[in-house]
């Protein structure tokens, strides 16, 4: 019994390695491949940086410090997020070039810009 009980065990460890090797294979990306998010900052009602330049392919995660909600919108509403209350984030990823002029619909006066080339 004593035996059956380490082979099953042993079993079991190995099928979960195997898993994990699997896993980590099948994602297709390793570590050198994949590119941090360029980070954008809400606070005090404002965008920061206000404005970016990011190649093609970027992604942007926008988090939101301030004690209030607010969210991200673009002028076409290609890029959209929810509604971010504090600490939250947002993240989109750039597959086209062009001019990405934005602001927070729930306070209109605050607007930043990306430019992806």
């Amino acid at each position: 019994m004593k035996g059956t009980i380490l082979r099953l065990g042993f079993a079991g460890l190995v099928i979960v390695a195997l898993m994990m090797a699997g896993r980590a294979s099948s994602s297709g990306a390793t570590a050198a491949d994949e590119k941090p998010a360029t980070e954008i900052k809400i606070d005090n009602f404002s965008f920061s940086p206000n404005a970016i330049t990011v190649p093609v392919g970027s992604t942007v995660r926008w988090t939101n410090h301030d004690d209030v909600p607010h969210n991200v919108v673009n002028e076409d509403k290609s890029v959209k997020s929810k509604t971010m209350d504090t600490d939250e984030n947002f993240s989109y990823t750039f597959t086209k070039p062009g001019t990405y002029t934005y602001y927070c619909s729930i306070h209109p006066r605050m607007t930043g810009k990306i430019v992806v080339q």
